[in-house]
């Protein structure tokens, strides 16, 4: 009885479960978040009819709520999360249905962002932002499922299936998410023994409609390919830049270029007074532009260590389903942050995708909140499991992989 109330104590005064390594990036990346966003945010605080410490505030309750969320996942016991991800996936698809039949689209800058949805208390959500972290995670309940027939065809169909679903919803509003599932998914998949032949014969086919789709759009007058004038125009932008021309693109690349080594200085960015989107897609380049070369390479590093952590997390770990969960995630996060990158430095064409941890956002930052909170429920589980695994063993052998409580 003592050695109970000792654990429950231990837990309450240390709620901060999981890889101190990744707690201390995240805790890095929020404070980051709070003075980047807070510089860059003045321009769209004036056309939203705020100001931009009212705008700032209303960041720092996403932030704080993130952090509990956080919490609040790493002291979940994360085989759970397999079960649940089911529920979360039919949610997904039910909220994605509805933004495409009743969403609204933001239009405050012309920038015709993905559709959203306003919940109350949360205010506007994309459905997109958690749908990306649910399919991650149902799949690698299938994965870890299916582990023995994987090289089948008819389980192969089976699992893509609901992520071609997800896509399937989400490309016509936001393909640069659509493609994010798929890389991370994809990569998911190439770990296990799923027929590669197989595989790379469904995307073939896949990809092939949805060119045919978007060049058939050039003809027929289809409103739920509107988009897809976007998708071509923001190409040929990037293949044929005019540095003469004020747009989001080229204020982003003045503000890497002003910024340097060592940058004009936090708080003195000049090209963010005049962005719509500086605190949200191009928060890279402000970055860049106050704290310079030195500044844009410690966030790059940042992201960096914390996608080695999980993928350290996931090679200790002794189940399939954590070990393609935290893989899965560490993934999204990565590959989201470097394509936010190499779009604010003009590497790659706009995709209006937030920086993870950094970018102001309601749902995106819960989402990736989630998604961070998962990680780290593994991560506890995995520093549980070595330190039981240190003491002798009495009661004989016991199960430690997760799939005998999927």
């Amino acid at each position: 009885m003592a050695t109970e109330k000792k654990d429950i104590s231990r837990k309450l005064l240390n709620p901060f479960k999981g890889d101190r390594a990744i707690w201390f990036i995240f805790l890095v990346l929020a404070i980051i978040s709070l003075v980047s966003v807070y510089s860059s945010v003045g321009y769209t605080a004036v056309i939203s009819d705020t100001t931009p410490l009212k705008a700032l505030m209303r960041h720092m309750l996403f932030v704080g709520a993130s952090f509990i969320l956080v919490i609040l996942m790493s002291n979940f016991d994360y085989r759970k999360f397999s079960g649940l991800s089911w529920f979360g996936f039919l949610i997904s698809v039910t909220l994605l249905v509805i933004v495409l039949v009743i969403g609204h689209k933001d239009n405050a800058a012309g920038s015709g962002m993905s559709r959203w949805i306003y919940i109350p208390l949360i205010g506007r959500f994309q459905p997109s932002e958690f749908a990306k972290v649910i399919i991650i995670i149902y799949l690698a309940r299938l994965l870890a499922q299916e582990k023995a027939t994987l090289h089948e065809w008819t389980t192969l169909r089976k699992i893509l299936i609901p992520v071609f679903a997800i896509i399937g919803l989400i490309i016509f509003d936001n393909l640069s998410t659509a493609f994010i599932i798929f890389c991370v998914c994809y990569a998911m998949l190439r770990l296990t023994t799923v027929s590669k032949k197989q595989l790379w014969l469904t995307i073939l086919v896949l990809v092939t409609t949805g060119l045919l789709a978007i060049l058939i759009t050039d003809k027929l007058d289809l409103k739920f390919m509107e988009r897809a004038n976007t998708w071509t125009s923001r190409i040929d932008k990037w293949l044929n830049f005019d540095e003469e021309q004020l747009s989001q693109e080229s204020m982003a690349r003045m503000a890497v270029a002003s910024g340097r080594f060592v940058g004009v200085g936090v708080g003195s960015t000049i090209q963010a007074r005049l962005m719509t989107q500086a605190n949200n897609d191009m928060i890279y380049a402000i970055i860049v532009e106050e704290t310079g070369m030195l500044g844009g390479a410690l966030v790059f590093l940042l992201y960096l260590f914390l996608y080695i952590r999980c993928i350290r997390i996931a090679w200790r770990c002794k189940g399939d389903f954590g070990r393609m969960t935290v893989v899965g995630l560490g993934t999204l996060i990565f590959i989201q942050a470097s394509i936010h990158m190499c779009v604010s430095v003009g590497a790659l064409p706009v995709t209006g995708q937030t920086l993870p941890f950094i970018s102001s956002g309601g749902s995106a930052y819960l989402c990736m909140g989630l998604a961070l909170g998962v990680i780290q429920s593994v991560a506890y589980d995995v520093n549980k499991s070595e330190s039981k695994n240190t003491i002798p063993e009495t009661n004989g052998n016991k199960a430690t992989s997760d799939e005998k409580t999927i």
